[in-house]
């Protein structure tokens, strides 16, 4: 496949992206210390607030997050052949994974290390994203602005039940008045 003209092949954004469906395990939370590995640190394709930005429109909009940000990543190098092909490549795996389990899921799940194997998975992937989200904090809560902004949106997570746009738009809300009110008191 030939560059897109922002030193990225289409192959390379879909096997890139192949590889990432492949081993996220858990949901597209699970996905995110995979694309700061990948994407960020090894191939830098986007920065870390990049990242974050396409995690946080991503999990605001219908669909998967790790697909919404695979798109966002594919269109920002190859424009809509490049979100085509990055998406393309990390649900293909995905595909043909679900394909084969759920042809022989039944004959299996009965059997008790079946079972013991999925609990050890889910409590893998709660410790990848605690990490992945302790790196996010370190980088994102940088001052007394983004603390205030970061106990709300904790203290309203865990306290309510409402969809987490609210809270991204909140927060976005939030950053423009403090922004305001401390450019003000200057």
């Amino acid at each position: 496949m030939e560059a897109n003209g922002k030193g990225a092949t289409n192959w390379e954004l879909f096997w890139a992206f192949a590889k990432m469906g492949v081993m996220t395990f858990g949901g597209g939370m699970a996905m995110l210390p995979i694309l700061q590995r990948e994407v960020v640190e090894r191939r830098h394709w986007a920065t870390e607030e990049e990242l974050t930005d396409y995690f946080a429109i991503g999990q605001c909009t219908p669909g998967i997050i790790a697909v919404n940000t695979a798109t966002f990543i594919g269109q920002k190098f190859g424009g809509l052949v490049g979100g085509t092909v990055a998406t393309l490549g990390v649900v293909f795996p995905s595909l043909v994974i679900i394909t084969i389990l759920a042809a022989f899921i039944n004959n299996f799940s009965h059997i008790a290390w079946v079972q013991n194997a999925f609990a050890g998975i889910q409590v893998c992937v709660c410790v990848l994203i605690f990490n992945a989200v302790r790196k996010l904090l370190k980088k994102s809560v940088v001052d007394r602005r983004t603390a205030v902004i970061f106990l709300l949106v904790l203290a309203g997570g865990t306290l309510l039940d409402v969809s987490p746009v609210w809270f991204v738009l909140g927060a976005a809300l939030a950053g423009v008045i403090l922004k305001s009110l401390e450019a003000r008191a200057a």
